[in-house]
């Protein structure tokens, strides 16, 4: 008995030949975006190694003045900090109009929001009118780290988006060279060029009310209180919130 192969349609034909061209384009499109991804990881490792050398340089510098000042019975006075981590610790209650505008300005529109601040004439004047409302200092490099790797937030298309992944900073902020987690720290830490569009992408921060609650936030923090500036003391506050 004799079997006859039926011939293959030119249909069936013409669609394994399409699927395979696709799987192929896929192939290489995945193979250029694997060999893309370990150049970048590379370069980011890269950067974050020169950051850490940079900050153990200014570190040691720091040191090392201290120490000679020490010697030659002088005083060390640390340089003035560029950057302040402000928080809100007071409600809507009895706010004044122009108090209201400054901490809108500032983006503090919530109890225990959180944002870092440039310090200037203007600021720190703006500072000075909201104290009632708000507590603030220098952070620390590992108060900066903390926060942005924990609570860190920012702004795609309006929306408040978690910082999953270095090609959500490198989409927005590519064109500053700011590409991962460790440039927006440093931009933020050292107060870059590029401050303003890096602390603009961050979505301000919600803290948590403070372990063991505020003391009292009516009175300045010089007189036992909350309110006002607490210079080195912040981290120790956004320890507790953060």
């Amino acid at each position: 008995m004799l079997f006859f192969s039926q011939p293959i349609p030119e249909s069936l034909l013409k669609k394994r030949k399409t699927l395979a061209e696709v799987e192929a384009k896929r192939a290489e499109r995945k193979a250029a975006a694997k060999k893309k991804s370990k150049a970048a990881r590379k370069d980011i490792f890269k950067r974050a190694e020169k950051y850490v050398r940079e900050y153990r340089a200014t570190e040691r510098s720091v040191i090392r003045m201290r120490r000679q000042a020490k010697n030659s019975a002088n005083v060390y006075v640390p340089a003035e900090p560029k950057v302040a981590f402000v928080i809100r610790v007071r409600g809507i209650n009895r706010v004044a109009p122009k108090t209201k505008k400054i901490l809108q300005l500032l983006r503090l529109r919530q109890l225990n929001n959180g944002v870092f601040v440039k310090l200037n004439k203007a600021t720190l004047n703006m500072l000075r009118l909201v104290e009632p409302f708000v507590t603030y200092g220098a952070p620390t490099l590992k108060t900066v780290r903390e926060l942005i790797y924990k609570r860190g937030h920012g702004k795609v298309d309006k929306q408040r988006v978690p910082l999953h992944s270095n090609a959500i900073i490198a989409k927005a902020l590519g064109r500053f060279n700011i590409v991962c987690v460790e440039d927006l720290i440093h931009e933020i830490y050292t107060c870059g060029p590029h401050f303003k569009e890096a602390n603009n992408f961050l979505w301000p921060f919600k803290l948590s009310s403070p372990l063991g609650g505020f003391k009292n936030k009516g009175i300045h923090f010089t007189e036992g209180g909350d309110a006002g500036n607490r210079e080195e003391h912040i981290n120790s506050l956004v320890k507790k919130m953060n």
